[in-house]
């Protein structure tokens, strides 16, 4: 009995296959509907992608149908075809979710076209039912190896648009721009042309909780310019070309950059950071990598943003300056800002203030909230103890270089 009973499955099996290979068409316009309303990526696609997705479904189904009936599993031989369309899938921009997503809706249509073709009687149902492990099978089989081959594909693309971007970089290193092909393109992405307004940013790690590489997938996600930012980690430093463009000047980009060091400093990856001064073009990306990389010794060991834009001259040559140059301040001034700071700092804040009103008595008076005569108190006190007279345009240039180096 149970011979015959096997004979009858068996022919009841090719019959339900022999329905479903009939009516293929229709299966796989159904597929085709179901992958387009359940994966918005499918539903969005041109024409062309989706006549790709109906043709790979075809495929797929006629595999099944095959193996299906000739009691095989699978082989990976026979899913040839799927690995060049997992390959297409992904230049088209469909992410892995999203395309295994798409094969199982595909597999649950293509069950349901068994039930159909199974009918309501019971030997259909039983029959139906001992399909349903192979085709799981070839189910997990077909999934498992078109998302081995499109992981692969993403790792291989990964790796050659890190090293096209290092290439990049290098050009312009030289201070030149890739004259044609995919580099050339590839600039034009991040905004980079001949005569483009570009700032260099360069950030190292700081302290033993930074992680560059981390560090440095964030600065790639990150918009500093006007474009996407071009970003690449090498020698232990991450460079990064931002684009100003139309409402994108530099101070922009130095808040962006400040606020980007600020996020990953509280998500425990400290940086230092250095920005340049504008580049006129790609010939002076050198020159602005040199600075930036220059205004990073104004950044302490616990890290932080030195934003040469934002930067009057004076900060900048007290910040980067040497011991040396501290050494060379009179030791009186240095005696005078001691003294000056033990007592509340008042005299060091009414010089600051004399520069920024041009020396108008009455001016810097009303912004120390202090009356004229007070002033005028204070400027001989600080004559007297520091030997320089900050009504003089000489003496005051120097009580000031003493004040930015004793801050610093």
């Amino acid at each position: 009995m149970s011979v015959t009973l096997d004979v009858e499955l068996r022919e009841e099996r090719r019959r339900i296959l022999a329905v479903v290979d009939e009516n293929l068409d229709d299966v796989v316009e159904t597929a085709v509907d179901a992958i387009r309303a359940d994966i918005p990526v499918y539903g969005d696609a041109p024409a062309a992608l989706t006549a790709d997705v109906r043709g790979h479904i075809r495929t797929h189904y006629c595999t099944q149908v095959a193996c299906l009936g000739a009691e095989q599993p699978v082989t990976i031989e026979e899913l040839g075809f799927s690995s060049r369309a997992a390959t297409r899938r992904a230049r088209a921009g469909v992410g892995l979710e999203d395309y295994i997503n798409a094969y199982r809706v595909s597999h649950r249509v293509f069950w349901d076209a068994l039930l159909d073709g199974a009918g309501h009687d019971a030997s259909g149902r039983e029959a139906a039912l001992t399909l349903a492990t192979p085709l799981m099978r070839y189910c997990e089989v077909a999934s498992t190896y078109a998302g081995h081959v499109f992981s692969e594909y993403l790792q291989r693309a990964v790796a050659d648009a890190d090293r096209e971007r290092r290439e990049l970089l290098e050009h312009l290193l030289a201070g030149e721009l890739p004259g044609h092909g995919p580099l050339r393109a590839l600039a034009h992405g991040y905004g980079v042309a001949q005569d483009s307004r570009l700032l260099a940013v360069v950030a190292v790690p700081a302290g033993s909780r930074a992680d560059a590489a981390a560090a440095g997938a964030a600065f790639a996600r990150a918009a500093l310019g006007a474009t996407r930012t071009l970003v690449v980690e090498r020698q232990g430093e991450i460079a990064a070309v931002a684009a100003l463009g139309p409402g994108c000047g530099t101070r922009k980009v130095c808040e962006r950059v400040a606020a980007l060091h600020a996020r990953l400093d509280e998500e425990g990856l400290p940086l230092a950071l250095g920005v340049s001064t504008t580049a006129h073009g790609v010939a002076e990306l050198p020159r602005a990598f040199a600075e930036a990389r220059a205004a990073l010794e104004c950044v302490d060991g616990d890290g932080g943003v030195a934003a040469l834009p934002l930067m009057s001259p004076l900060r900048y040559l007290t910040l980067s300056a040497p011991d040396t140059a501290r050494r060379l301040v009179d030791p009186r001034l240095r005696t005078f800002l001691d003294q000056d700071r033990a007592r509340g700092g008042g005299l060091r804040d009414t010089i600051r203030v004399l520069a920024e009103t041009d020396l108008k008595l009455g001016v810097a008076a009303a912004r120390l909230q202090v009356h004229p005569n007070t002033l005028q108190y204070r400027v001989r006190r600080i004559q007297e103890r520091s030997g320089r007279n900050p009504r003089r345009v000489a003496d005051l240039l120097e009580l000031l270089t003493a004040i930015a180096l004793d801050d610093g």
